[in-house]
């Protein structure tokens, strides 16, 4: 058996499937041998304690990683390590061994999740967004030691969660907080699991439209981030044609991750955008934005029946998440010794762009895919050289 010198036992049947099953996820060859070699490991200490493959679960790893450490044996895989076998042996059907039953915590969101799927219909997202926000809220305001008691919950609980958020976070992710909140006191009531109406108890943030002045980014700091990229690797492959998207198009973090190869329409040169709400636009492809996809597909990163375009670089292979977009432009930054800043900073700094070049808004909008033109105004205010323009003077003597 490759991987390892000596045999699997109990986990010898296994072996060719748990390597196709690796090779399928992105795993590199090296990283594959070491982890059939924990699958021997594994197999012989079954074999060994009397134990049956169909009895293995997260507690028996456990077990068998103290096992090593008491026998002294220097390299002791990790639970993270031995999850992807487990895994395997799960979806294959020798393992029946369940996960460990979820806490009362785990089991109410659960059933938050499926709620705002099922009947609030919200994107996978906003499903994530509010299910972190909802774990953070009874973590720390329904858990009094090891009793959760959700039920007991009061509105001076919520306005303490609330205090706390506004004191780290801005204004505009406060307002968020407060949505989060009305959205997952309202399954409690209609659960039955608090006796009154708790989002009423949530107060309005204060902020006001058109209020102040978007931040954005000159051309050429936008431009220093993009030429900071290693474009000799792969990972700086992936990252340039991520940043060249948002630099370019204005494209939103989630609308990156959305992104699928037959999304790319080469003959026609443009490119179909999955925005909020399942709206679908169609952008043009410029060359250039073209020519970091091609050299990004070209670098044979993506396996085979895969559809989604942009993938994690390290296995198992996988669709990136939004927060990585994020991620990849704050590193650019640090990269090019600039202030970090998030992808909606670029966004904004495509709108300012467009602005100085003589665009008028209702074409910022069509290209940033605003529903609302007034949402677009916003960026006027950037326009600081044709505001001068209109400005009246002030009136004489009066300072």
């Amino acid at each position: 058996m490759a991987g390892t010198r000596r045999k699997p036992g109990l986990l010898g049947p296994q072996v060719e499937g748990y390597r196709v099953w690796l090779e399928q996820r992105g795993y590199t060859a090296e990283t594959i041998r070491n982890m059939l070699t924990d699958l021997g490991r594994v197999g012989r200490w079954l074999e060994d304690t009397g134990l049956t493959v169909g009895q293995l679960d997260e507690e028996w790893m456990a077990q068998f990683r103290s096992a090593r450490h008491e026998a002294g044996q220097r390299r002791i895989p990790g639970p993270r390590a031995m999850a992807p076998l487990l895994t395997y042996l799960r979806e294959i059907g020798i393992t029946t061994a369940e996960q460990p039953p979820a806490t009362p915590l785990e089991t109410l969101l659960q059933q938050y999740r499926a709620w705002m799927i099922r009947d609030r219909g919200l994107a996978a997202a906003t499903v994530l967004r509010y299910s972190n926000t909802a774990r953070r809220f009874l973590g720390e305001q329904a858990t009094i030691g090891d009793a959760f008691t959700p039920a007991a919950l009061t509105g001076t609980d919520v306005n303490a969660f609330l205090l706390r958020e506004c004191d780290r976070v801005s204004a505009g992710s406060a307002k968020g907080r407060v949505a989060e909140l009305r959205s997952l006191l309202r399954f409690l009531y209609l659960q039955g699991i608090t006796a009154s109406r708790l989002g009423s108890a949530v107060p309005a943030i204060g902020g006001w439209r058109l209020a102040s002045v978007p931040p954005t980014m000159t051309a050429a700091d936008v431009q220093s981030i993009l030429d900071g990229c290693d474009r000799s690797t792969p990972v700086g492959i992936r990252d340039y044609a991520i940043m060249i998207l948002v630099a370019r198009l204005g494209l939103r973090s989630i609308e990156v991750t959305r992104l699928e190869l037959h999304d790319v329409d080469w003959r026609a040169g443009e490119l179909i955008i999955r925005g909020k709400a399942g709206r679908q636009d169609r952008l043009p492809l410029p060359v250039e934005v073209g020519e970091a996809l091609v050299a990004y597909l070209s670098s044979g990163r993506i396996p085979q029946g895969e559809r989604r375009l942009f993938l994690t670089c390290r296995a198992p292979r996988r669709p990136i998440r939004a927060d990585l977009v994020g991620d990849v432009v704050e590193r650019a930054c640090h990269r090019v010794s600039l202030p970090a800043v998030g992808p909606h900073r670029l966004r904004h700094a495509v709108a300012g762009e467009l602005l100085r070049r003589g665009a008028g808004l209702s074409a910022i909008s069509q290209i940033l895919r605003h529903q609302d033109l007034a949402t677009t105004a916003l960026y006027a205010k950037v326009d600081l050289a044709s505001l001068r323009q209109v400005a009246q003077p002030w009136p004489a003597g009066i300072r």
